[in-house]
């Protein structure tokens, strides 16, 4: 029932087989690609995924911080705030995990009555302006390394500013 014709056949059939998917790659690669110089290959068609559209949207974000803080909207910067309220409290003197926020737009830096700092952001920064807010906010612990904030950060520049702008509307 099994002899050596039908071995034969079976190993042609798999050596054919992977030939012609050797083929189909030899055959696709020459169709999408161009030889460039010493070996390097170019591209011929490339998909826009739009990613690098992102990077350059957030370094024009970033140097123009006023005209984004002048659009900011504080209504949609108390939704963003929802992702803060698991350790901070608006109420003054309110302490959780973290200081409380109320005022703390322009407030000295380590100064939330009644909340122990690690004194990291003492060296970084006096004031809580937007600025400082701004760029705190986009990566805690990249800003003031040695922070004892476990927040990983706002990647958006829109919710940095508009929620900066909802902490703006408790003041003193």
């Amino acid at each position: 029932m099994f002899d050596t014709m039908t071995l034969t056949k079976t190993v042609g059939a798999l050596c054919g087989a992977l030939l012609v998917f050797l083929l189909g790659n030899w055959a696709a690669e020459t169709l999408y690609h161009v030889g460039g110089a010493h070996g390097e290959e170019v591209a011929v068609y490339v998909i826009d995924t739009g990613e690098g559209e992102e990077e350059v949207a957030e370094e024009e974000g970033a140097a123009d911080f006023e005209t984004l803080f002048a659009a900011a909207d504080a209504s949609k910067g108390e939704k963003v705030f929802g992702k803060c309220r698991a350790c901070h409290k608006l109420e003054a003197g309110a302490n959780a995990a973290g200081p409380y926020l109320y005022g703390v737009v322009g407030r000295p830096v380590d100064t939330a009555e009644g909340f122990n700092y690690s004194g990291a952001l003492e060296e970084v920064v006096d004031v809580w302006t937007p600025e400082h807010l701004y760029g705190f906010l986009e990566d805690p612990r990249g800003y003031a390394p040695g922070t004892s904030m476990g927040f990983a950060g706002l990647n958006k520049s829109e919710d940095r500013v508009n929620l900066i702008a909802y902490l703006a509307t408790f003041a003193d």
